[in-house]
């Protein structure tokens, strides 16, 4: 698998990532399975965060490092900073976000993690508190890089250019981790050109728009999917309107015509767009893993992402366009 580096960095990453979003809740043999094959495929970038099963997901990628992949094979990332408060969903303070890094290595059985991330911003923290604990974290050598996730435009610029504005003494700001898919392009607003002109890599999440680009809830909903039960039907739910639904049947066409399927061309899309270094992937078995990992071989025609553009494309005015055009 083509590798691509990190944002501004010298960090090279496998520009499809492994997702374990859902390890906390999946047997150990089929997340073995999952790393096999993604690992057998070139793969090397693979994302994790503390809360993902309460912990869970962590020991289980643990035990994976332990007795299947050499750990030096892998680009470890995880988050932190989410926290299960309905008062207080988040908490970027300093002595938390540090805590939680060293119970994120004891449960991963590592002395370092390669790529750490602060799951979300907290207004609540100061935000150069917040910062410094990132700054800790890799001069101490318990991370290698370090990155934010659901940051805004504004939030990520602001934190970005903090790191930069003193040299050597701060830790620049190695990705961002976003949603970002054909079914929600919201971060092309101000997220994207930011991470851009920023040096930041982006890192999408649910490239697939949280399933429905592959397709298969165009006629019903199949269900052992993530839709047909009660637990996650509501993350699918805002994706199946009838301008998802266009969309949808837009990267069907896409495939038809160039003999792929409809996951592999919605992944292509967001793989090689200005920006992105690597969607994240979240398969529940090694069959749905592999389907993903074909589209490697994929790169779609000019006229083809253009359509997909147009199909697509999100409301972008004033002022996110030159306003003399206006």
């Amino acid at each position: 698998m083509e590798q691509r580096h990190l944002g501004r960095t010298g960090l090279r990453v496998s520009r499809i990532g492994l997702g374990t979003l859902t390890w906390g809740h999946t047997d150990e043999n089929d997340a073995a399975d999952l790393m096999k094959a993604f690992w057998e495929a070139g793969g090397t970038l693979v994302d994790t965060a503390d809360v993902y099963g309460d912990g869970e997901a962590e020991y289980l990628l643990g035990r994976l490092m332990e007795r299947l992949v050499p750990r030096h094979d892998l680009v470890i990332a995880t988050k932190a900073g989410s926290v299960p408060d309905p008062e207080r969903r988040v908490d970027g303070s300093r002595g938390h976000l540090l805590a939680a890094l060293d119970a994120s290595l004891a449960r991963l059985g590592t002395d370092h993690v390669d790529l750490w991330q602060v799951h979300a911003f907290d207004p609540d923290a100061p935000l150069d508190e917040t910062l410094q604990a990132l700054d800790i974290a890799v001069s101490s050598g318990r991370a290698r890089y370090a990155g934010v996730a659901n940051f805004c435009g504004w939030q990520l610029a602001k934190a970005a250019t903090w790191q930069l504005a003193a040299s050597g003494t701060r830790t620049r700001l190695a990705s961002t981790q976003m949603e970002y898919s054909l079914l929600q392009r919201g971060v092309e607003r101000e997220v994207l050109p930011a991470a851009v002109d920023l040096g930041v890599g982006l890192l999408p999440s649910s490239p697939l728009g949280r399933g429905v680009l592959t397709g298969k809830y165009r006629h019903s909903t199949p269900a052992d999917s993530r839709g047909g039960s009660d637990q996650l039907a509501p993350f699918v739910a805002p994706y199946l309107d009838d301008a998802a639904s266009r969309i949808v049947d837009a990267v069907v066409t896409a495939a038809d015509g160039l003999a792929a399927t409809p996951l592999q061309v919605a992944l292509a899309w967001v793989r090689d767009r200005p920006g992105v270094t690597a969607p994240i992937v979240g398969a529940r078995n090694a069959q749905q893993l592999t389907a993903a990992l074909s589209v490697e071989t994929l790169s779609l025609p000019d006229e083809i992402c253009q359509a997909l553009d147009d199909v697509s494309a999100p409301m972008h005015r004033y002022p996110d366009q030159n306003w003399s055009t206006l």
